[in-house]
């Protein structure tokens, strides 16, 4: 329909400022009961900067007058939703009850001369008789009378709900993302660490099994260059690699380098269960290197073979005590016989005395003592608990 506006209201193109629904609602309002009173009497000021955003694409409205009454255009509509029913003329505070104690900082600010913007701005807002959250970007202008005074204000807003929502659901998804990398990296890792775990096993048990063969190999040659007969270079060379062998199950049980001395001796004691009995163990918890587990071993054997053909435990009577301790960083093994047929120095010296007195020292970097004393054979290794390079056989 053709606006009924006076002349003022023309625009230099004809009516087409002052046609469509929203100069519709303008017109059959009856404004003679509000404060603006009969639009013959609104200010250019009013009507130029309706016709400004009536005219406007973007979605625009103006609070004008004591009561903030509103003016919007059709791009308003869907802001409004079903409040926009009597939405043209209707006070700020009552149109936008719901959420004015969150606008009203902004309008204040516009009124008082200075303008206003907020962006992605949460409100609560009633739509449809339900509160919905939504997000909106305000940009509040100050609206000048035709005296110059500030009489309303200008809002350009932008429904950024989508947006924000959609923002929201990308950066959900790209913090599972992250989480979902972050959680592979560490499976990644974890498997590089298995992998790598798996590598220092098997190259300490090829340097384990290499150090073992290597006395295996010495053991042999050495107890046949000693042995008197084949038969014995035979005993011995079994019995020997057994208590090797023990030693080197203590070793691959353990999760480290080190294996505690207590766990050697019982090793080493194994094929001896018969005279276990009358073997007095006493000594406080001690780590060794592997390397001195394995000569330690070859030397609690040894002793206990001989002891059991030729010293005290070759008669029911006799005994022994086997102790440990650790003294000043350093560490100390004793051997004592008891109750058994007089100790006497062999006439001569195989590769068990040379075990005893040299090799098994050299673990230890240390010294031994081999004492046959009337009363019973003694031995005592001192050295110290670190793991030094197995010596030669």
């Amino acid at each position: 329909m053709k606006s009924q506006f006076p002349g003022p209201w023309r625009s230099s193109v004809g009516d087409a400022y002052e046609q469509g629904a929203i100069w519709d609602e303008i017109l059959a309002k009856d404004w003679s009961a509000t404060s603006l009173g009969p639009v013959e009497a609104w200010p250019i000021a009013l009507r130029t900067i309706l016709r400004t955003v009536i005219s406007s694409r973007q979605p625009m409205c103006v609070w004008w007058g004591p009561d903030l009454l509103q003016f919007h255009n059709e791009a308003f509509l869907p802001i409004l939703a079903d409040r926009a029913k009597d939405a043209i003329g209707a006070p700020i505070e009552v149109l936008w009850a719901d959420v004015w104690t969150d606008v009203e900082p902004l309008i204040s600010e516009a009124l008082a001369g200075r303008g206003a913007s907020v962006n992605d701005m949460p409100l609560d807002m009633m739509r449809f008789g339900v509160s919905q959250p939504t997000t909106w970007t305000f940009f509040y202008s100050p609206v000048y009378d035709d005296a110059g005074e500030v009489a309303g204000v200008l809002n350009v807003t932008t429904d950024t709900t989508a947006q924000v929502e959609a923002g929201r659901r990308q950066r959900a998804e790209t913090d599972a993302l992250t989480e979902a990398l972050g959680d592979a990296n560490v499976e990644i890792g974890q498997q590089r660490e298995a992998a790598r775990l798996r590598i220092v096993v098997q190259r300490e048990l090829s340097h384990r099994l290499k150090n073992a063969y290597a006395m295996i190999q010495s053991i042999v040659n050495q107890t046949l260059n000693h042995a008197e007969s084949l038969q014995e270079a035979k005993e011995t060379v079994g019995a020997r690699i057994k208590a090797l062998s023990l030693a080197q199950d203590v070793l691959m049980e353990s999760s480290s380098d080190d294996v505690e001395v207590s766990a050697v001796v019982a090793a080493a004691l194994t094929p001896h269960q018969e005279a276990v009995s009358r073997i007095i163990v006493s000594g406080q918890k001690q780590l060794v290197g592997s390397q001195q587990g394995l000569g330690l071993a070859l030397g609690v054997h040894e002793l206990a073979t001989n002891a059991a053909k030729y010293g005290s435990l070759s008669t029911d009577a006799g005994s022994v005590r086997l102790s440990w301790a650790s003294e000043g960083g350093g560490f100390r093994f004793e051997w004592a016989e008891e109750g058994g047929p007089p100790a006497a120095q062999p006439v001569r010296q195989g590769f068990g005395t040379r075990l005893l007195k040299r090799v098994v020292p050299a673990y230890f970097n240390g010294s031994a003592k081999l004492d046959y004393a009337e009363g019973g054979f003694r031995y005592s290794l001192a050295g110290k608990p670190d793991d030094e390079p197995a010596p030669s056989l």
